[in-house]
């Protein structure tokens, strides 16, 4: 269930579990799940691969998180908002659209 709602390069607000209130961006999608900048950043251990160069150890990296909890940034209410959608234009310039479910915004111009 790959959600088209989000995309890489939103900036996103996390609305449930330990990172909950805070903001960063899209930096990948993966199916229903995706990674956000800065963002529940989990201690992996690496063991060492000398083929790869890699030295291993402990390393933090970012985690990827679901859809379901995470919601757009709407920097005009300063909050997370829902999303939908809306055709503008007529004939063949007419194309879908994100908008803001508070405000009936687009969010992409």
């Amino acid at each position: 269930m790959s959600s088209n709602k989000i995309r890489t390069g939103d900036e996103v607000v996390v609305i449930s579990g330990k990172d909950r209130g805070r903001r960063g961006t899209v930096n990948r999608i993966l199916d229903d799940k995706l990674v956000v900048e800065g963002i529940n950043i989990a201690k992996k251990h690496v063991r060492p691969d000398p083929n790869q160069g890699i030295q291993g150890g402990i390393e933090e990296r970012e985690m990827p998180l679901h859809v379901s909890n995470v919601m757009l940034y709407n920097p005009d209410a300063d909050k997370g908002d829902r999303v939908g959608f809306k055709w503008l234009g007529e004939g063949s310039d007419r194309r879908k659209v994100r908008i803001f479910k508070s405000s009936g915004e687009v969010v992409d111009a």
